[in-house]
């Protein structure tokens, strides 16, 4: 199904490029989400946004789709300590949102590594079927001459 795996690699690639975005519109917010134990936050908030950027952009150009999603993969994983000290000190963000958007957050970061992760082998070569690579045509097996 090329269709609906390039429409899933242009949707995660849009979300990425518009979080990124977002990053640069509201920075304060994104800043005040920042864990006190990291430094620069306004500076943090601005190169992750550009990294967002670059990778919702990169899923959406073929020859660099599959570095977008290692990249993608490494930035999410990169957050992820943030996202979990926001868990598990919800009360300066209380007027953000609930403390179960915080957790609800965690898991949802790993289906979008999981998301991206299926981007990493690029896509499936229209001239190999994948369940009979390396087999010759007419699906006989190869002779042991």
């Amino acid at each position: 199904m090329p269709t609906v795996r390039a429409a899933s690699r242009w949707l995660l690639g849009v979300l990425l490029a518009a979080a990124g975005v977002n990053h640069f519109v509201n920075p304060d917010l994104y800043a005040r989400i920042m864990p006190p134990y990291l430094p620069w936050h306004r500076e943090l908030v601005l190169v992750s946004g550009a990294c967002e950027i670059a990778c919702g952009l990169g899923l959406l150009i073929p020859p660099l789709t599959v570095a977008a999603a290692w990249g993608t993969i490494a930035l999410l994983v990169a957050v992820f300590p943030a996202n979990v000290h926001m868990a598990l000190n919800p009360e300066p963000y209380a007027d953000i949102a609930p403390p179960w958007v915080w957790w609800a957050r965690l898991p949802l970061q790993l289906v979008l590594i999981w998301w991206a992760y299926r981007f990493t082998r690029g896509e499936p070569r229209a001239d190999r079927p994948q369940a009979d690579a390396g087999r010759p045509a007419g699906g006989e097996e190869p002779s042991a001459a």
